[in-house]
């Protein structure tokens, strides 16, 4: 384990002997890793042990649980003023944005929910209900420390000064969190409602509840209802009246009469601390699943640098194409090395569940930033080893490769612009490019069987492809190849079936080498040109590859990187996403694909599956899973409406504290002022944007905010 990757898992061990329960979160960012997330933390260091040696850049999240963490955005955010003393002695958490978290014990008898700027403007507090992520966490590329160092635990810490409380308190009365008074000493409407809550009758006002907020603020307006005596009967009609009026779109009214049910079971003393504790969702959290859906999907970024290395074979052909490129890229170098391996390997090894090395990778990468060079030094290295034929271009059409295949049935399609191929078959009026999408997808899954092939005219018998094994290695521009990309694409598999590898920016050039393919390369090329699984007649036509075992240690991680997998998938299965499901299904598979790649690079002659690869792996899909999810979200479009959309929430997303003012959103857009104000109407009410006035210098202007980006109070 390296300096950085132990680094983790000691802080996390230290937190939980100090008795502060940890749970991982996607590295690079603030969104947890596991199937309930902070709902799973805990101080045990067996678990903490797997979880980090599964994952050893996960970040390290705490839930704010019995805590009070007061969260200052912003390095020149003044609160609380100069006189720092007034705060005491408290461990500090210095966040990646120059921000700050002041840690706190919630004292006895208090039952502290999360705020929003309630203290002041950008002062969150996080307390039962929430969670902060921990130094030495990194987003952004930046690291949490801190300011000295955490030696007490959670026991020991300091309670919050006097004045403090005392503020918030008040920040955390229910009425004061969005929640209407109902009428004086809780006196009822005619129609036997109480009066709507302010603000209720119409959605245009400004109180519209949007999707990922509309249980939790129905259950806190319920929850206020009852501390004041109302009856079930009353608190339901009146929420079902806010429900029409203000969630985008309404709830369905079996759950609006689950929320009234749920509250009406507490005494009215006892309301206050069951919604704080958002007890609603703990009794319901089939309906927290299916009907809020996160508005945005957490942005993990690209592949880290360090994942794009495995030893032996596959870092030797890296190493040579670096060295001889005009324009090195590693991740290119990468997927160029992985594929050619995939490829030498095919229908020669497995793993102990018959998965096979058949991969479908994708360089992102812009013009003359390095594709070309990797292509080149595959064809080079398979014809000098005889094996030309296993070599392909262009997809002609779907007959094309099978037939293709039936004559070698091992080969490398290497094709440049693939979101040319991918739009030709949005595009397509006849068979031919769709059979390509239809062979793509049933080669791919055949690869540890036999491939029918297709009945011909004036012949008797269609023949058979046994064990085909197609490697992909395709190449395009980052934004053509997600404009390319249809609906259809998203939830029929293919795009779950690739790897895409993303290039970032092009390195500096320099003057071409000519250098002869390593000795090194070429005997392992040659080795595996030559060998042959099984024995018998029929080695070259029916071959039986010999199986790379996996260690323990490596089935332990194979298996927990199956049920996180599997647990991504029932999230999103709840919520009906398709594309969610299409691609978490796929991740087992692709991680125990990749480890015997990794195996079989690493010790051609005698490879083993070892716990260094399975991890490996493992880190490499659910990464890759994560950033292929976010990026389909953001950037594939299912009319040109929504096309619009994404390009505007892109340029908030890419914009300092994800804002922006109106005249330069506006410019920035470069589409008429109706059709601007049509997307912000649309953005707002789906609940995407947050619209804010602001003045400065004396006017005042609109601000576009992304929703969640300051403001959600269960995130740092």
């Amino acid at each position: 384990m390296g300096e950085s990757k132990g680094k983790m898992l000691q802080a996390a061990l230290r937190y939980a002997e100090l008795g502060y329960p940890v749970f991982p979160c996607v590295p690079g960012g603030k969104a947890p890793a596991t199937a309930h997330g902070f709902l799973d933390a805990t101080t045990d260091a067996g678990q903490i042990e797997a979880w980090w040696t599964a994952r050893p850049d996960a970040n390290i999240g705490m839930p704010t649980a019995g805590l009070l963490v007061v969260d200052v955005d912003g390095a020149d955010n003044p609160w609380p003023g100069d006189d720092l003393e007034a705060l005491g002695e408290c461990p500090v958490s210095l966040t990646p944005r120059g921000g700050r978290h002041y840690i706190f014990r919630q004292p006895a008898g208090k039952s502290w929910s999360n705020t929003a700027s309630r203290l002041a403007p950008k002062v969150d507090t996080r307390a039962n209900g929430g969670y902060i992520v921990l130094p030495p966490s990194v987003v952004g590329g930046r690291p949490y420390k801190w300011a000295g160092d955490l030696e007490v635990g959670s026991a020991d810490l300091p309670e919050p000064p006097a004045w403090l409380a005392a503020q918030v308190d008040g920040g955390t009365d229910l009425f004061a969190q969005g929640a209407s008074r109902p009428a004086e000493d809780g006196q009822v409407a005619a129609h036997g409602a109480p009066p709507a809550p302010q603000g209720a009758t119409s959605a245009s006002d400004g109180n519209t509840i949007p999707t990922g907020h509309r249980n939790a603020t129905l259950a806190r307006l319920g929850g206020a209802m009852r501390r004041v005596g109302m009856s079930q009967e009353e608190i339901l009609a009146a929420l079902a009246r806010a429900n029409q009026n203000r969630c985008r779109p309404p709830l369905k009214d079996r759950e609006v009469e689950r929320i009234a049910a749920s509250v009406a079971r507490y005494e009215p003393d006892q309301v206050a601390v069951a919604v704080a504790e958002d007890h609603w969702r703990q009794d319901n959290p089939a309906a927290g699943r299916t009907e809020e859906i996160t508005p945005e999907m957490p942005d993990p970024g690209p592949l880290p640098a360090e994942i794009l290395r495995i030893p032996g074979f596959v870092s030797e052909v890296m190493d040579y194409c670096l060295e001889t490129a005009p324009y090195p890229n590693s991740a290119m170098a990468f997927a160029g090395a992985l594929a050619l391996q995939a490829t030498l390997a095919g229908r020669k090894v497995r793993d102990p569940g018959d998965n096979r090395t058949n991969l479908y990778l994708l360089g992102l990468a812009h013009s003359s930033a390095g594709k070309d060079r990797p292509r080149k030094i595959n064809a080079e290295v398979l014809h000098t080893i005889g094996l030309s034929g296993q070599i392909g271009g262009r997809f002609a059409s779907g007959e094309g490769l099978q037939d293709a295949l039936i004559t070698e049935p091992t080969i490398l399609f290497q094709t440049d612009e693939i979101d040319g191929m991918l739009q030709s078959i949005n595009k397509a009026r006849d068979a031919r490019h769709e059979s390509i999408m239809e062979a793509l997808l049933t080669m791919y899954s055949s690869a540890n069987s036999i491939f029918p092939m297709r009945r011909k005219a004036g012949r008797d018998a269609p023949g058979a492809i046994d064990q085909p094994c197609l490697v992909v290695f395709g190449t395009a521009v980052p934004g053509h190849f997600y404009q390319a990309l249809s609906e259809r694409m998203l939830t029929n598999g293919f795009f779950a079936r690739m790897i895409v590898l993303e290039c970032g920016s092009r390195s500096s050039g320099r003057e071409p080498r000519l250098m002869p393919l390593p000795g090194r390369v070429l005997d392992t090329a040659r080795w595996w040109a030559e060998f042959r699984a099984g024995t018998g007649n029929l080695e070259n036509w029916h071959p039986v590859p010999q199986i790379v075992p996996h260690t323990a240690e490596a089935k332990d991680v194979v298996i927990e990187t199956r049920l996180e997998a599997e647990a991504e998938y029932a999230k999103a299965e709840a919520a009906d996403d398709s594309v969610g499901t299409t691609v978490w299904g796929r991740v087992s598979e692709h991680a125990r694909k990749l480890a015997l790649i990794y195996a079989v690079s690493e010790n051609h002659q005698q490879p083993e599956i070892g716990k260094t690869a399975a991890s490996w792996a493992s880190r490499l899909v659910l990464h890759q899973a994560r950033r292929m999810l976010f990026m389909a979200q953001s950037h594939v479009a299912d009319n040109p409406f929504h096309a619009e959309c994404l390009k505007f929430l892109q340029k908030l997303r890419a914009a300092p504290d994800r804002e922006l003012p109106h005249s330069v959103l506006l410019k920035r857009s470069k589409i008429d002022a109706k059709s601007f104000s049509g997307l912000v109407t649309t953005l707002e009410q789906r609940g995407d944007i947050v619209v804010q006035m602001q003045s400065t210098s004396g006017r005042t202007g609109r601000i576009y905010r992304l929703a969640g980006s300051s403001s959600d109070p269960t995130r740092e």
